[in-house]
């Protein structure tokens, strides 16, 4: 994996704290099918925000992490859950053993070909594998800017179409949220990206500027004590044939 891949674990609390929710209509619809209790992977689990989205459905989950900070944080935030030692290509599970995998904002950084050998592997016939993240809404002007000066891209920009031979047609979905957040939250939010995160003291310091200024002068945004950043939630649910 890369650096930018491994580099969350440093800011682990704070990725936790900021970093936003899955909307409920997105992620039942991702599991459509898969009946109430069933053991649901997460996969690249990072902190848990996934897993108590899954969590609060009432299926059983197993979080899958490589990270060992973010598999504590994970821990400390979600009660009685465990995640196990694990990634994408190397799932610390048997042959069709669970139900559905999900993945929340992680899939970008998967060997995709092994990955999807190992996916179809853990999952039963008909099992759901659904990639999922929230996309900051760049329609919206200032979001667009903030992306810029942040230097935040998404891996989700282009329709997933192909899972490989294992897996039938990717069903797309799209689900509007959005995230309340504070000036300081909203930049503590940035701090979490791995962009930041892997970046020298000089460049963090220039994108701090220049979110600060942003802040400051941009008519949707000086003044306002919280701001409402939207989102758009993308889901590639697809079965295993």
């Amino acid at each position: 994996m890369t650096e930018q891949a491994l580099s969350f674990g440093v800011a682990a609390a704070d990725y936790d704290r900021f970093r936003p929710r899955y909307p409920t209509d997105a992620v039942r619809w991702a599991l459509d099918g898969c009946a109430p209790g069933s053991p649901v992977v997460d996969l690249g689990a990072g902190t848990g925000i996934l897993t108590r989205a899954v969590l609060d459905l009432g299926h059983r989950v197993i979080p899958v992490e490589p990270d060992p900070l973010m598999r504590a944080q994970l821990a400390t935030g979600t009660p009685g859950t465990t995640a196990l030692p694990g990634s994408a290509e190397t799932i610390p599970l048997a042959d069709g053993a669970v139900a559905a995998v999900l993945v929340g904002q992680a899939y970008h950084w998967f060997d995709k070909e092994r990955a999807h050998r190992e996916v179809a592997r853990v999952l039963r016939p008909g099992g759901t594998f659904a990639p999922i993240w929230n996309i900051r809404d760049d329609r919206v002007e200032w979001v667009a800017e903030l992306s810029r000066i942040a230097h935040m891209g998404e891996g989700a920009q282009e329709m997933l179409t192909d899972f490989g031979p294992a897996f039938g047609a990717v069903e797309p979905g799209e689900f509007p949220h959005h995230t309340t957040l504070t000036p300081d939250e909203l930049i503590g939010m940035i701090h979490t990206r791995s962009y930041y995160l892997t970046a020298s003291r000089r460049d963090q310091d220039r994108v701090d500027q220049g979110l600060r200024e942003l802040l400051a002068t941009h008519p949707a945004l000086a003044g306002q004590e919280t701001v409402e950043l939207p989102y758009r939630t993308l889901v590639f649910r697809s079965r295993r044939r």
